[in-house]
């Protein structure tokens, strides 16, 4: 495959991936900055959660004086202006996707080209006419039906394998920095895996709902979420969809199944920090500080994603 499909299938499927986590962070935020907030400030300090994760934080104070919520929500669901937006990430899509319409089904065109239709006429109705929680929610649907245009209509060939590609390492670095901002938030008193008020089990309850992980939570740990079970389920957990070990479990795989020699160093730096995963405990991490494991391991999924554009997405 050329270098030039490989980049737009790969990168309209991190795009399409973006759009429904920021959706879901926003989603978790702005339920969140709802209720009251134990002394720890306004819902404000919340809703810029978003802008400290997605590092915009300048970049929305060099266009608004101060932080609001309508301001907020706009900047990151429909500012064309904001390269990080919704907006503009499923627009960035439709544009790979048209690069490569030949490699991709019809189901899977018709889903991408009329969900860029819609989200433009949902910016010209404006998001306080449509309602947030509302728009949050279809953005999930389109992403939910595109994966699934593209699981059940597309061959098993390399397209399909650069896009579940891109899907994961978006995936994986969104858990990481959505996981570590969130156990920020929780402040120190969950952050000692002691803190049994509402605040906390608020806060960790929107993390685990805000990557549809709260059902398997219940299922697997059957008490009230807290920070030790949380980050065990959310980056050790194979059989969790949105758990770090299941996104690198998912690479390891698709990069054995690509052809050529080129891309031996994306599969070796996917089988060390799927093997890293694998071989450590809860209580390991937990004995490091979670926030500096975090810490640590996001540059390993950023490297990982360089050594797969050396590998198969820049020109040769």
């Amino acid at each position: 495959m050329l270098s030039r499909s490989a980049s737009d299938l790969y990168w309209m499927s991190r795009y399409l991936e973006r759009a429904e986590n920021l959706a879901r962070m926003l989603d978790a935020s702005h339920s969140l900055s709802l209720m009251p907030q134990d002394g720890r400030g306004d819902g404000l300090h919340e809703l810029a959660m978003p802008l400290r994760i997605t590092g915009t934080l300048d970049d929305y104070l060099n266009r608004h004086i101060n932080l609001h919520a309508e301001g907020l929500l706009q900047f990151f669901a429909l500012d064309g202006s904001n390269p990080a937006s919704i907006y503009n990430c499923l627009g960035a899509a439709r544009g790979c996707a048209h690069g490569v319409r030949g490699r991709i089904t019809t189901d899977m065109w018709e889903n991408i080209n009329a969900t860029w239709l819609d989200i433009q006429q949902i910016a010209r109705q404006g998001l306080s006419a449509y309602g947030m929680q509302r728009f949050c929610e279809w953005i999930k649907q389109r992403s939910h039906l595109f994966r699934g245009a593209s699981y059940g209509t597309l061959m098993r060939n390399d397209a399909f394998r650069f896009i579940r590609l891109g899907t994961f390492i978006e995936r994986a670095d969104n858990t990481l920095r959505l996981l570590g901002a969130r156990y920020e938030m929780a402040g120190e008193r969950a952050a000692a895996l002691s803190d049994g008020t509402a605040h906390a089990y608020y806060q960790w309850s929107a993390l685990l709902r805000a990557l549809s992980s709260f059902e398997a939570y219940t299922e697997i740990y059957r008490e009230a979420p807290e920070a030790r079970h949380v980050a065990e389920l959310l980056l050790l957990r194979a059989d969790v969809p949105r758990s770090l070990r299941a996104c690198t479990e998912e690479i390891e795989q698709i990069l054995d199944g690509l052809p050529g020699i080129n891309g031996r160093p994306a599969q070796q730096l996917a089988a060390e920090m799927d093997a890293r995963l694998c071989c450590i405990g809860i209580d390991e991490i937990l004995g490091q500080g979670l926030h500096t494991w975090l810490t640590e391991f996001i540059p390993r999924v950023r490297q990982l994603g360089d050594a797969i554009h050396r590998a198969y997405l820049a020109p040769a």
